[in-house]
């Protein structure tokens, strides 16, 4: 009987898995580490979980090949194929930079280089027209130049094409024909959006990470079938759904923010599960920490990314926040003689100073310890922290420098470290028009429970959810999604002359596409869920709102008011007098896998003594002698007030004086910061 789910979460420490019972709803965990091939890494944690692959129903992967290709530009050589005239507009991008005021500092170079964007004589004008037609001798000539330099993959980005892409259509056929085993992009069929630097950037991408994603999948695909599974292999892209490897090829990009988007499904999942609709998702792991933001049990949707400055993916991502702040994250002077927290890190290697490797210098994990919030051993006793060490990192780094105690230097570090923290929550929240007293906080990751309550107290955010697993909650992210893909189309249309008739009649057009995309997955019709929205913006802007379209849609004056009510929320002003013009239509087709239900757990009664005792430095100058708790030992219904401590394998939970903290039927532990 296949009555088993398997979720796997691939880190640059550590490689998570969970399985879940669908039974039963139980879950259980295992940890390895990772490694420099992530499939050995997981096939070993397979392995060490015992893991029956002929049993497992369900085997979805967020991966970080993708992300770690373009960060390291460990690409294969692609070719770009470009209108005559227009080979450096990825070069040129939009003439910004990341840090304006720095004139010393140059954006990264494009992922394909001058020499390999060559160019064929065609045109197609801004309605669409073809204005000239592309030049087969010349397109045929340039495939047999491709063809000598061995190029791996191409970009075929045409001006306009997003209007018409019948020229983009040819050139891919006469590519394919002079080198039929090379994957080609085009970029009428990767994004068409009438902006050419991100349509274009979008599209290389694809390209570039093509020939990596497909030999990953195609390996791992064949070692789970070698030890037994039976099923698609499911990924987990940035839109917060999953594909299977048919859609890898043409959508290699999808995959390139996998990883974060897991934890920000789970945290969203698991807020709802304790009543909130409206949640903020703190992953804290060693490096960094990962912001991200469910209202009303949506998570918040951005088309504004992209892996290096310069280049963006314009494919839907659920947008999440990531700065460097976590457990290895250095303390340090500036030059102003402040103190600072990250983003420099210690890493996994050496890592904290009381991992006994012999960095010198204080992280948050030291503070912690010395604080007394972090005891003396991580994940089960596997890692073991010196105190002393910490101790003395903490001294040289921030009390002697700044004439502080040793526990007021270790508090000053975590106080920035948080300040960080709730800077990134703000960004999230209150600039995007949401009020942080209206959410609670999901706080994850092997540091997040630590840092959480404090940064609710911040921002006056009255509840913190930490889940069973903390560490692993990415993962179990990765068993709560669907088959999910997006389709867009420029529409371009002043809203209030716009004709509901002819918006459908694309609509209609995006969704046969979508279907069809969905049966060729496997998905069965009553699975299948569509959902419209249509990019509106004030007439003269650029930038725009994706506003939810009814099907169908009987009135254009109901969309511009929900266009209204939104851009206030947004921006906090509105302009009912001014035009709206419809921008882009979208579509985001959804293949509903079925999800087994995480066990619930009845309150036993049982009230658990607390396994020992210790001195923990919260606000003041003196310690508080604390419980501490077995994590494993909480039952359903079990609450205690503050000062405490709870231990487990994969994270550390610090309950403050002053709040009250009880465990769920689902054994999250819900904090009350705030009453």
């Amino acid at each position: 009987m296949q009555n088993l789910r398997v979720a796997v979460d691939v880190g640059g420490t550590f490689t998570d898995i969970c399985i879940m019972d669908e039974t039963t709803g139980l879950i259980r965990i295992e940890k390895t580490a990772s490694s420099q091939d992530p499939i050995d890494g997981i096939m070993s944690g397979v392995t060490k979980a015992a893991i029956d692959l002929g049993k497992v129903a369900l085997f979805s992967h967020g991966t970080t090949v993708a992300t770690n290709a373009l960060i390291t530009r460990r690409l294969p050589r692609t070719a770009m194929v470009c209108t005559k005239g227009f080979r450096d507009v990825i070069e040129i991008r939009r003439a910004n930079k990341e840090d304006l005021w720095d004139t010393y500092k140059d954006v990264v170079r494009p992922y394909i280089p001058r020499r390999d964007r060559l160019v064929v004589e065609e045109r197609v004008d801004a309605q669409g027209v073809v204005v000239t037609p592309l030049d087969e001798t010349g397109a045929r000539e340039l495939a047999r130049i491709l063809k000598r330099r061995d190029v791996a993959a191409v970009a075929v980005c045409f001006m306009n094409a997003y209007m018409n892409g019948a020229n983009e259509r040819r050139m891919k056929q006469i590519l394919e024909e002079e080198m039929p085993d090379v994957p080609i992009s085009i970029s009428s069929g990767v994004l068409p959006e009438i902006f050419e630097h991100e349509r274009f950037s979008t599209t290389v991408v694809n390209a570039a990470l093509s020939p990596v994603v497909v030999d990953y999948t195609t390996r791992l695909g064949e070692r789970l079938k070698e030890e037994g599974y039976t099923r698609d292999l499911l990924l987990l892209h940035t839109g917060g759904g999953v594909m299977t490897p048919n859609s890898v090829k043409d959508f290699a990009a999808r995959l390139a923010g996998s990883g974060i988007a897991a934890g920000a499904i789970a945290s969203r999942h698991i807020a709802m599960l304790c009543g909130f609709q409206n949640s903020i998702g703190l992953d804290m792991g060693g490096t960094s920490t990962d912001v991200s933001l469910a209202y009303e049990g949506q998570s918040r949707v951005t088309k504004d990314w992209h892996i290096e400055f310069g280049y963006p993916i314009r494919f839907s991502s659920i947008e999440v926040l990531t700065i460097g702040a976590g457990g290895g994250s250095l303390a340090w002077t500036d030059e102003a003689g402040s103190l600072r927290n990250g983003p420099q890190s210690a890493g996994a290697n050496p890592g904290p100073a009381c991992y006994g490797n012999g960095n010198r210098q204080a992280t948050n994990t030291d503070a912690n310890v010395v604080l007394g919030r972090l005891g003396t051993s991580l994940a089960g006793g596997k890692i073991l922290l010196d105190p002393a060490l910490a101790a003395e990192a903490v001294d040289e780094s921030v009390a002697r420098p700044f004439g502080l105690t040793r526990e007021a230097a270790a508090d000053a570090i975590i106080r920035v470290a948080n300040a960080n923290m709730s800077d990134a929550v703000r960004l999230i929240s209150i600039s995007r028009g949401y009020d942080p007293r209206d959410f609670a906080l999901v706080a994850f990751g092997g540091a997040g429970a630590l840092h959480g309550v404090a940064i609710a107290r911040d921002l006056a955010i009255p509840a913190v959810i930490v889940p069973p697993n903390p560490g692993v909650t990415s993962a179990l992210g990765c068993l709560l999604v669907d088959v999910q893909h997006d389709f867009s189309e420029s529409y371009l249309a002043n809203a209030g002359e716009a004709d509901p008739a002819s918006i459908e009649t694309e609509f209609a057009r995006l969704e046969r596409e979508a279907l069809e995309r969905l049966a060729h997955e496997g998905v069965a019709p009553a699975d299948i869920v569509l959902q419209r929205t249509i990019d509106m913006m004030y007439q003269g802007q650029w930038r725009s709102l994706a506003v939810a379209a009814p099907a169908p849609i009987v009135s254009m004056a109901d969309l511009i008011e929900a266009f209204h009510r939104q851009h206030e929320r947004e921006y906090n002003f509105r302009r009912d007098e001014a035009p709206v013009g419809l921008f882009r239509l979208n579509l985001k087709a959804i293949g509903v896998v079925p999800k087994a239900e995480l066990a619930a757990h009845e309150p036993t009664g049982v009230t658990p003594a607390p396994t020992s005792r210790r001195p923990v430095w919260f606000d003041g100058e003196a310690a508080a002698d604390t419980p501490v708790y077995e994590r494993s030992d909480l039952p359903a219904g079990f609450s205690l007030s503050g000062p405490a401590v709870i231990e487990q394998v994969d994270s550390t939970v610090l309950i403050p004086p002053g709040t009250r903290a009880e465990v769920d039927k689902y054994l999250n532990i819900v904090i009350r910061v705030k009453d």
